[in-house]
């Protein structure tokens, strides 16, 4: 019997504490500065039993849209060079820029809408959103779809 899965994006800040020690967890084994289960679930302070009925349930944004079509909302100031900044961003990471629309410039901010296809990135996906909302006239950016 095949099971229904159901995905949702939730603000970390509303998550129960285990799922984001969870997450700490599978940093500390991911990054390697613990080498066992045990070793980082004491270091965390949380249970092993805890951390294996979790584990495969939670997950950053970025492994879920690797090998994906991610599409993001933007809205940008409208300053020449911002919208080549984001999209050499997006290029610096080995996405590929499948859709760019843009609107019209009111009271000097864009929306500005792209599609990317995530296969070839090097490196995680929450790198790539942070870089294009550190650049300077980002005013928002959401992910507002996924394939």
């Amino acid at each position: 019997m095949k099971e229904d899965k159901n995905f949702f994006i939730v603000d970390k800040s509303v998550l129960p504490e285990i799922f984001l020690k969870v997450m700490e967890v599978k940093n500390l084994l991911e990054s390697k500065k613990e080498k066992t289960v045990q070793d980082a679930v004491t270091k965390v302070g949380i249970s092993r039993s805890a951390f294996y009925k979790y584990r495969d349930a939670v997950y950053p944004l970025y492994e879920n849209t690797r090998g994906k079509t991610v599409t993001i909302s933007t809205n940008l100031d409208n300053t020449p060079g911002l919208l080549s900044a984001v999209l050499n961003g997006i290029a610096t990471e080995g996405a590929n820029i499948l859709t760019i629309n843009q609107t019209i410039p009111i009271n000097g901010i864009a929306n500005v809408t792209i599609t990317i296809e995530t296969n070839a990135m090097q490196g995680e996906f929450s790198h790539l959103i942070s870089r294009i909302e550190g650049l300077q006239g980002v005013q928002s950016l959401r992910i507002i779809g996924r394939e």
